[in-house]
């Protein structure tokens, strides 16, 4: 992947002006690699942190080696998404000395959350003569099926209202007025109240979905499987997820304050940049549908107008059954799907067979990035191979 000469040419110039690290650095931990990613480029020039999931790992299903948890006795700060992510992180993260400031990026002030998708075309099973050809007319979790981005292709125009409640608790008025969404109804204000109450996202003029009570409430208000956790996929969320960590990590380490919130800058600019450019790169394929393995790609979808209509599985954990499969092979016929993206996490045979017998083209989208180096770059080298793919196999199934 060609990372822009401007994206380099623009963290050579500021990394030039850095302050120099006043002290050794504290232990860092971090759960996941774009997490790792981020926390990297906040303490670059100071030192590394620690990755626990690393290659081709799973934060569904990983299991602690003993590294991970040494590193873990000796951390100053451990950063995570949150327990709804990685489950197996829970009890090791309770049972860390009360002097470790643990950071659950989820719970970040301004970080916009998604509900977890169930309804329609998202689950596991379909409820045959309670829905129409899109499946969830009848069903509650219908207002986020598409992330509320307008789908008229797809006769979704009688769905505006229940769609729009997820795109006001989502982003508010973020700027997709492209698509069509002008109307607000009882149903946005059920589905926001529901998931954020009146969240504001004041950062850089977005009114995303979220606000500063979030940071005391936690998630009191959802249970384990409740919440989208993959808040990483939207650059927006990253900058909140930057922020908050250069602020952790000033506060346990102040002594190399100053190359934090240098770093900090660079970071936040770079994001803002990589927004523009995905933005960009996706536009001319944002309307074409598409399914991918497991739903892990709402805030993508949500941020970029993507069109994306199913996913083989809700949950990786599970393996869908052969009806599964060839009720997913009838959606792709059905709803017009031009591509089906695999992951390298989890086993491609599977795609192969949801795409046989059809006109689907394959791709693979990666939310972790298992072939990626670690580092400050992994980020956007993830963000913008995952748009290349999109866009790729999008635009060659005209």
């Amino acid at each position: 992947m060609r990372i822009p000469a401007s994206s380099v040419a623009f963290a050579a110039l500021f990394s030039a002006a850095l302050p120099a690290a006043a002290a050794e650095a504290p232990v860092v931990v971090t759960s996941i690699a774009p997490v790792h990613s981020l926390v990297a480029g906040i303490m670059q020039g100071v030192g590394e942190p620690h990755l626990i999931v690393k290659g081709g790992g799973s934060p569904h299903s990983y299991s602690l080696r003993p590294s991970d948890a040494a590193a873990l006795e000796k951390a100053a700060v451990v950063f995570w998404v949150g327990d709804e992510l990685e489950v197996f992180l829970e009890g090791p993260i309770e049972a860390l000395a009360g002097d470790t400031k643990v950071l659950s990026l989820a719970e970040a002030p301004n970080v916009a959350l998604l509900p977890f998708r169930e309804g329609g075309p998202w689950a596991e099973h379909d409820h045959h003569g309670d829905h129409d050809a899109h499946g969830h007319e009848d069903h509650a979790h219908e207002d986020h099926a598409h992330g509320g981005h307008g789908h008229e292709g797809h006769d979704h125009e009688e769905h505006a209202e229940a769609k729009h409640a997820h795109e006001d608790h989502a982003h508010g008025e973020h700027g997709h007025e492209e698509h069509g969404h002008e109307e607000h109804a009882e149903a946005e204000h059920a589905h926001a109240e529901h998931a954020h109450g009146e969240h504001g996202h004041e950062e850089h003029g977005h009114d995303h979905a979220h606000d500063h009570a979030h940071e005391a409430k936690g998630h009191e208000g959802h249970a384990h499987g409740e919440t989208d956790m993959h808040i990483w996929l939207d650059p927006d969320n990253a900058r909140a997820m930057a922020a908050a960590i250069a602020e952790a990590l000033i506060e346990a380490d102040p002594d190399n304050s100053g190359v934090y919130r240098a770093n900090r800058e660079i970071l936040l600019r770079r994001l803002d940049q990589l927004g523009r450019d995905m933005t960009s790169e996706l536009a001319s394929v944002k309307d074409k549908p598409f399914i991918v393995f497991h739903d892990a790609y709402q805030y993508m979808e949500r941020q970029f107008g993507l069109n994306a209509v199913g996913s083989i599985t809700v949950s990786p954990e599970r393996q869908p059954g052969a009806q599964r499969l060839a009720e997913m092979r009838e959606k792709i016929t059905e709803l017009g799907a031009v591509c089906i993206f695999a992951e390298p996490q989890f086993e491609p045979r599977l795609v192969g067979v949801v795409a046989e017998g059809t006109q689907a083209k394959t791709g693979t989208l990666d939310p972790l990035g298992a072939d990626l180096g670690y580092g400050p770059e992994m980020y956007f080298k993830l963000m913008r191979g995952n748009a290349e793919a999109l866009r790729n196999c999008l635009s060659e199934s005209s």
